[in-house]
């Protein structure tokens, strides 16, 4: 640890290592993304992405291109927290790539006021419409996190 380093820096590359770790859950081939919701410095929820429950554990057609219904990790962290007694709002999301704006909009409603995310994504708009929000944006490089 660098001496600069925050507590708040600290957990965010040790949360985004776990989210890192999460995202090898995942059965896709393409791209593999994990999330994880922290709370209170507990975590609330976690996702991968993938298919929905019930649906055969294969994320790409037969040409390689991922399947529509194929579910973004945020929306799986977010939509288990529907499905609990746990609330977002107020909480951070670490995510492995940076959100589309579809995910976006999820994380503006589900009352997430911070998103660390790792890759960047060749599409910004997830990521302007967040901070349009006024939620909290950090990326953090790899190298910020392996260690």
């Amino acid at each position: 640890m660098e001496p600069s380093d925050t507590k708040q820096e600290t957990l965010d590359r040790r949360y985004m290592r776990m989210a890192t770790i999460w995202a090898e859950n995942s059965y896709c081939n393409r791209r593999k993304v994990g999330a994880l919701i922290v709370k209170n410095k507990m975590i609330i929820s976690d996702g991968y992405n993938g298919t929905p429950a019930g649906f055969e554990n294969v994320c790409e057609d037969e040409h390689g291109l991922t399947k529509p219904y194929v579910l973004h990790a945020e929306a799986n962290a977010i939509t288990k927290i529907a499905r609990s007694n746990n609330s977002s709002e107020g909480a951070t999301l670490y995510v492995t790539a940076s959100p589309c704006i579809e995910c976006a909009k999820l994380i503006i409603q589900a009352g997430i006021k911070r998103v660390v995310y790792a890759e960047k994504y060749r599409l910004e708009d997830g990521i302007e419409l967040l901070k349009r929000a006024n939620i909290e944006v950090i990326y953090l490089n790899e190298e910020a996190y392996d260690k």
